[in-house]
C-alpha cells in the first residue's frame, strides 16, 4: 500500500527541521546554554580535559591552554569568561562536537548542513521547482491550441 504524500507522520521528526529566528536577543540565556551543550561536548567527547586543551593550543597555535581555563569557559557561573569564535572554533575540533555550530546558529533561524546534506537539500529544491513547472506545463495544456496560418503560396 503506497502512503499518500499529504499523510504526514506525527512520531517522526524532519530531517531538516524549520526554524525561525527569535524575536530577541536574551545573551544571559544563551551564554548558559551555551556553556551547558560544551560541558555536554565535553562529557561525549572521548579525550579528557587536559587531552582537549592541549589540541585546542595546538589549533590556536598556543604553547597551552589550561585545563583550568577550559572549566570556565563551561562554568554557567563564570559570566566573564566567554570563548571568543576563534577559540570556539578549536574547541569544536577538539572534542568533534560538530553540532555545536547547529546549536550556535539556531537561535536566528538557521541550520546547519553538514557535507552531502547541503547537495540533498539542493536536490529537494531542485524537485519543487520541477513540480512547480510541471503544474505550470499542465495549465498551459490544458487549453487547446489553435494556429491560424496564411496560406502564402497561392492556389495548387
Amino acid at each position: 500500500m503506497k502512503r499518500d504524500p499529504d499523510q504526514f507522520d506525527f512520531f517522526s521528526e524532519p530531517m531538516f527541521p524549520v526554524r525561525a529566528a527569535s524575536e530577541r536577543i536574551d545573551l544571559s540565556r544563551f551564554r548558559s546554554l551555551l556553556k551547558r551543550e560544551m560541558a555536554k561536548a565535553i562529557r561525549e567527547c572521548p579525550h579528557d580535559r587536559p587531552t582537549i586543551a592541549a589540541r585546542m593550543a595546538q589549533y590556536l597555535g598556543l604553547p597551552s591552554i589550561s585545563k583550568a581555563a577550559l572549566d570556565a569557559y563551561t562554568a554557567e557561573s563564570k559570566e566573564s569568561h566567554d570563548m571568543s569564535l576563534v577559540r570556539f572554533k578549536a574547541f569544536v575540533r577538539a572534542t568533534g562536537a560538530v553540532w555545536l555550530w547547529d546549536f550556535v546558529v539556531s537561535e536566528d533561524g538557521l541550520l546547519l548542513l553538514q557535507g552531502d546534506e547541503a547537495r540533498l537539500a539542493e536536490i529537494a529544491r531542485l524537485q519543487q521547482e520541477r513540480k512547480a513547472l510541471a503544474a505550470e506545463l499542465r495549465v498551459l495544456q490544458s487549453r487547446p491550441v489553435t494556429i491560424k496560418r496564411r496560406n502564402t503560396r497561392g492556389p495548387a
